[in-house]
C-alpha cells in the first residue's frame, strides 16, 4: 500500500504540473475567466492532496484499517474533485457541458474532508 500510494502521489503531482502548464497556455484562449479560475482551483487541489499522499506515504506504515481508509479517502477524493473540474471546464468550453460531472465534484470534496477528519482523528487517537 506504501509503495502504490507513492506511486499515485507522484503521479498526481506530475499530471498538476502538467495541467497547470496546459491551462496557464493553451486553454487561456479557450476559458472564460471563470472557467480557467475553476481549472486552476482543480490543480491547486490536486497539488495539494499530491503531497499530502506522499508525505503520509513517508511517514505511515499504512497497515492499519484507519490508515488505509484515509489513504483511499484522499485518493479517491483528489480524483473525483479535481478530474471532475476539469471535465466541467473543457466540456463547457467546447459547448458541451458534462452536466453529469457537477455531483461529482462535491463528492469529491466530501471524500477530502472525510481524509482530513481521518487524520484528525488518527492524531488525537495517538494523543490520547
Amino acid at each position: 500500500m506504501v509503495l502504490v500510494s507513492q506511486l499515485i502521489g507522484a503521479l498526481l503531482g506530475l499530471l498538476a504540473v502538467v495541467f497547470g502548464a496546459f491551462g496557464a497556455h493553451l486553454l487561456k484562449k479557450l476559458f472564460t475567466v471563470d472557467q480557467l479560475n475553476s481549472f486552476e482551483t482543480g490543480v491547486k487541489y490536486q497539488m495539494y492532496h499530491a503531497l499530502v499522499i506522499l508525505m503520509l506515504s513517508f511517514n505511515f506504515n499504512l497497515e492499519s484499517s484507519l490508515e488505509k481508509n484515509m489513504m483511499f479517502c484522499f485518493i479517491i477524493g483528489t480524483f473525483l474533485f479535481s478530474f471532475s473540474i476539469y471535465g466541467l471546464c473543457i466540456s463547457a468550453a467546447k459547448g458541451k457541458k458534462l452536466k453529469i460531472l457537477g455531483p461529482i465534484t462535491p463528492l469529491g470534496g466530501l471524500f477530502l474532508v472525510i481524509g482530513w477528519g481521518l487524520l484528525l482523528y488518527h492524531f488525537i487517537k495517538n494523543f490520547i
